[in-house]
C-alpha cells in the first residue's frame, strides 16, 4: 500500500499540536501511512453499511457523521481522502463528495489524537522533537 496521503498537511496538523517542539520528517510519514490504514479501514466498514441498505454509494451517516463540517475549515485535502477511501472497496462503490468530506473530518480529528499524545511523549522523554516513534508508541499504548 503506498502512502497517498502528502506530508505536507500531515506535517501541518503534527506541528499545530507541537506547540514549541520540532517535528521529524519521519513523524509526518509515520503518521500519514497511520491515517490511511485508518481511513481504508473506515471505508470498508462503511461499504459494509451502505451495502446492507442495497447502496452503492458511501454517505456520511455510513462514517457515523451527522454534520459535515465545511472542507475549508479542514487541513487534509480531499481528492487523497477519496483515493484513501477507495483502497480496499475498488471501484465496488461511490464515494460522494460529502463522504469524502467526512471521512476527512474524522481522519483529521485522529490526527490530531495521535499528533498531540506524540508531543506529549515527546515532553516526557525531555526531547525538543516529535519523532515517528512517539507516534508508534502513542498507537501501541491505545490499541
Amino acid at each position: 500500500m503506498s502512502v497517498e496521503l502528502p506530508f505536507a498537511p500531515v506535517d501541518t496538523i503534527i506541528r499545530r499540536n507541537a506547540g514549541g517542539l520540532r517535528v521529524s520528517a519521519e513523524a509526518a510519514e509515520e503518521l500519514a501511512g497511520r491515517i490511511q490504514r485508518r481511513g481504508a479501514a473506515l471505508a470498508e466498514t462503511a461499504a459494509e453499511r451502505a451495502d446492507a441498505e442495497g447502496r452503492k454509494t458511501l454517505m456520511p451517516a455510513d462514517f457515523g457523521v451527522s454534520e459535515v463540517v465545511d472542507p475549508d475549515a479542514l487541513e487534509l485535502p480531499i481528492a487523497p481522502i477519496d483515493r484513501i477511501a477507495r483502497l480496499d472497496i475498488a471501484d465496488r462503490y461511490r464515494v460522494s463528495m460529502d463522504a469524502r468530506i467526512a471521512l476527512a473530518q474524522l481522519l483529521e480529528a485522529y490526527a490530531d489524537d495521535i499528533a498531540e499524545s506524540a508531543t506529549t511523549l515527546a515532553h516526557h522523554a525531555d526531547r525538543r522533537t516529535v519523532k515517528a516513534e512517539d507516534v508508534r508508541t502513542y498507537i501501541e499504548l491505545a490499541d
